[in-house]
């Protein structure tokens, strides 16, 4: 079976695991956790990567390698947007090394650029909030949920930009407009940001439609996700989730992937207002961490794309089963303090959550214990460093 080229993490290799195909990393880490999976086949070793035209020339020169040593192009799969952007930025590069199922640049550029997203999805008639100018702010009296354009590893490494969001947040609310045009960060980054209305409900209000799409936007198979905790919570990253039922969201999702003319796999994000309506926040085109939820529950979308890219097959629908769950501990604790805090969660409440079902986790796998014991070692390694008093200077 040919190997999948993965820029990615450790939620894929275990979706591709469970599928028994084997994975080769590529990453400009050395130590990564993934890298000591059962899993993993191989590593390509990558340049850092803010050196673009060199990783995506490396990526192109090992594509060639390894499509002569196992007769043909072998899939290659990325988790989030900076790799995603990457790819798109140098499909020219990799599509003739690789099997890839990419969408038409233009959508792309819309997919990942906020403003460009809302504009098409305005045009389309897609139901996504309402976007509030920056000279319209002070009119807004409502809460403004205001975020990046782009998300990307660039804008996390700025200072002004983890004051504004925290070190996990994605975005950032605001009890009116008012308060968000006074505000001497949002001033400063105003440019870099994009503002709409604020759909309230707690993180169970956040719902995700996940699929693959044949090219023009025919949905193949699919999943439905729905968010238990974030951290920070309602505008970080997932901590615990599991999937759940909705036909109408199913029947949502189709529709809008269609008229997006969506293709490969793809997650849309939702969120359910007060009464019962679904507004659609962003769509990503690359695998993720639901990937392997879906999987361990039944549907492993990273196997339908594998089977379509390489023999053009088209999956069986399989109904996912709503049996496990995925928690990451290190974002779920900070994510219940935060509750907690507010008065929203007590201590026997998010320990009644963490019992109601079975689990598999971000790192840990009794299956796979490879990653979390690197992860482990390499956290103590970093401890025992700091740790280390400075050599007394020559005499």
């Amino acid at each position: 079976m040919r190997p999948v080229v993965l820029l990615g993490g450790i939620n894929v290799v275990r979706a591709l695991g469970m599928a028994k195909i084997p994975v080769i990393i590529a990453s400009s880490g050395r130590r990564t956790p993934s890298m000591a999976s059962r899993y993993c086949a191989g590593v390509i070793e990558l340049p850092p990567i803010t050196e673009r035209a060199a990783v995506a020339e490396t990526l192109a020169r090992a594509g060639r390698r390894l499509a002569e040593a196992h007769g043909g192009p072998l899939p290659l799969f990325y988790d989030n947007e900076d790799r995603l952007k990457l790819v798109q930025d140098y499909r020219e590069v990799l599509a003739p090394q690789f099997a890839l199922l990419l969408n038409d640049p233009a959508l792309d550029a819309a997919l990942i650029d906020k403003s460009l997203f809302q504009a098409l999805a305005e045009r389309l008639g897609l139901p996504v909030p309402r976007r509030i100018a920056w000279q319209a702010l002070e009119a807004e009296h409502g809460p403004v949920l205001a975020k990046p354009y782009i998300k990307s590893a660039a804008w996390s490494e700025r200072g002004a930009q983890r004051r504004f969001f925290g070190e996990t947040g994605k975005a950032r609310i605001f009890a009116s407009g008012a308060a968000a045009r006074a505000d001497p960060l949002a001033r400063e980054l105003a440019g870099e940001l994009t503002f709409q209305e604020f759909i309230p409900g707690g993180d169970d209000a956040i719902w995700s439609f996940h699929g693959f799409a044949a090219p023009g936007g025919e949905v193949l198979e699919w999943f439905v996700g729905r968010k238990i905790r974030t951290s920070p919570p309602l505008t970080g990253e997932s901590s615990y989730v599991r999937l759940a039922r909705s036909e109408e969201l199913v029947r949502m999702g189709r529709e809008i992937a269609a008229k997006l003319g969506v293709a490969g796999v793809f997650k849309m994000d939702f969120k359910r207002n007060s009464a019962g309506e679904f507004r659609l926040f962003e769509v990503n085109t690359r695998v993720n961490l639901w990937t392997y939820v879906g999987a361990v529950n039944g549907v492993n979308l990273a196997r339908v794309a594998y089977d379509w890219l390489l023999h053009g097959t088209r999956p069986r629908h399989v109904e996912a089963r709503l049996r496990l769950r995925w928690l990451a501990f290190r974002l779920d604790w900070p994510a219940f303090r935060a509750l907690r805090g507010r008065g929203e969660l007590g201590l026997a409440g998010w320990l009644w959550s963490l019992a109601q079902a079975p689990k598999v986790y971000e790192f840990f796998s009794w299956r796979d214990p490879g990653p979390f014991l690197r992860l482990v070692g390499e956290r103590l390694r970093e401890r025992a460093q700091r740790r280390r008093p400075w050599p007394s200077p020559a005499k």
